[in-house]
């Protein structure tokens, strides 16, 4: 990184800059949300189009000067169908994932109408009907889950529960789910029940661009993702939707709920979607799964519980209950000494969502700092000393700072190293 030009003018915002990005360099991120961006990501996000102003779409602008931003605009919609191989229709605005959700079902439900999502405690997530949501307030919900046996989803069970609850709108798509969906599947359970159907990739949506997941694109009407996690672009998302669903959604996003677009976070997601049609992305895409595969391998090996048995994208679910943990109490130890997970409820949990009996984990972070299936046993290796109390603390802290320094920072410490 170059000389800060923050610090003449604040210098306690620079200090704090300065001590997360030790952080990131010296820890194990393992939330499988977070990534790292591109230098360049940085740098588009840090631009002079942060301060245009363009409510409307290209060539319906309601400011004048937006001849360059609607380039801009334009550029990242070609992209994002290059990208994922689609012809569907492309809204490159929503400020976020949950922003994102809510723009498609104002722009294709009335208040009251029923909507069926993956329980939150289960995998899905809070925007596809959690009671504490807008989803679960404004909407009449049905949920499904995982069958209780194997923690996998269970399609007949859900075609069942479709057709007799009829929703409008059927959500497929998780936040702390490891297998794959079957969007073909949910696509055919839609169809008999008269529903819509929505996939939200968010999480997975780089492995799906990489080919590495199942495409929802041809199954789905219509599909949202985020633009980091996976996809190791900025902070935002996107909507995708068969054309005839196009005007609704276009206008549940503005002048629905939002005003001007992010311009510097449009060109970013530009930026992050040339990147993921590169080969080397598409290696990286196949190293994110094999290293969670082989996390969740070491983790098994030292008498670990993997939920549904393993894990076939970027993501684990770790029972530590058999350990004497709850999740809180695992997050907060191994937060301790510099490796961030989050405490996540698992199906069927006895424990309420602020206290868990697992931990989620993943490896979309580490993928993007080089490290590889080989390093997967020293991690799970320093996650048991530091849970199980083999090692103090204080060592277990020393050997992460050791371990994780040896990879660079993506857009910090120079070229991310290619897979």
């Amino acid at each position: 990184m170059g000389k800060s030009r923050i610090a003449p003018t604040d210098p306690q915002v620079a200090r704090l800059i300065v001590e997360e990005t030790k952080r990131q360099r010296e820890g194990i991120e393992l939330i499988p949300s977070e990534n790292y961006v591109s230098g360049a990501v940085l740098e588009a996000m840090g631009s002079v189009l942060t301060n245009k102003y363009s409510e409307g779409y290209p060539g319906k602008r309601y400011y004048g000067g937006n001849r360059v931003i609607d380039d801009v605009e334009e550029l990242a919609i070609k992209r994002a169908k290059k990208l994922f191989r689609t012809g569907y229709h492309v809204n490159v605005q929503p400020y976020s994932g949950s922003p994102a959700n809510m723009a498609v079902f104002f722009g294709l439900l009335e208040f009251g109408d029923k909507i069926m999502g993956m329980r939150l405690d289960q995998g899905g997530h809070l925007t596809h009907g959690s009671p504490v949501s807008f989803s679960g307030k404004a909407y009449k919900v049905v949920s499904y889950g995982v069958d209780k046996k194997t923690e996998k989803l269970d399609y007949a069970e859900i075609s069942r529960l479709a057709r007799k609850e009829k929703p409008k709108l059927i959500i497929c798509g998780a936040t702390a789910y490891p297998r794959v969906i079957n969007f073909k599947k949910f696509a055919a359970i839609a169809k008999s029940a008269g529903a819509i159907l929505m996939a939200d990739i968010s999480h997975i949506a780089g492995l799906v661009a990489a080919g590495v997941h199942p495409t929802p694109f041809g199954s789905a009407d219509v599909v949202t993702t985020t633009t980091h996690k996976t996809l190791r672009g900025p902070r935002s998302a996107i909507i995708f939707c068969k054309q005839k669903y196009a005007r609704d959604i276009d206008k549940a996003v503005f002048p629905g709920l939002q005003g001007g677009p992010h311009d510097h976070i449009t060109a970013a997601k530009a930026v992050c979607f040339a990147e993921a049609m590169t080969g080397g992305f598409k290696r990286y895409a196949r190293l994110i799964v094999e290293n969670s595969q082989a996390l969740a391998r070491g983790l098994e090996k030292l008498g670990y519980r993997v939920v549904s048995g393993g894990t076939d994208n970027h993501l684990i679910l770790i029972d530590v209950s058999k350990k004497g943990l709850t999740g809180k109490e695992a997050q907060n130890k191994l937060d301790e000494v510099g490796i961030s997970v989050n405490k996540n409820t698992i199906p069927y949990d006895p424990e309420p969502p602020m206290v868990t009996s697992g931990i989620r984990l993943g490896t979309p972070a580490i993928s993007s700092r080089g490290m590889r299936p080989r390093d997967m046993a020293t991690i799970a290796a320093l996650i048991d000393e530091c849970l199980t109390g083999k090692s103090s603390g204080s060592l277990v802290s020393k050997k992460v700072i050791k371990f994780a320094s040896r990879f660079p920072l993506p857009g910090v410490d120079g070229t991310r190293e290619k897979p």
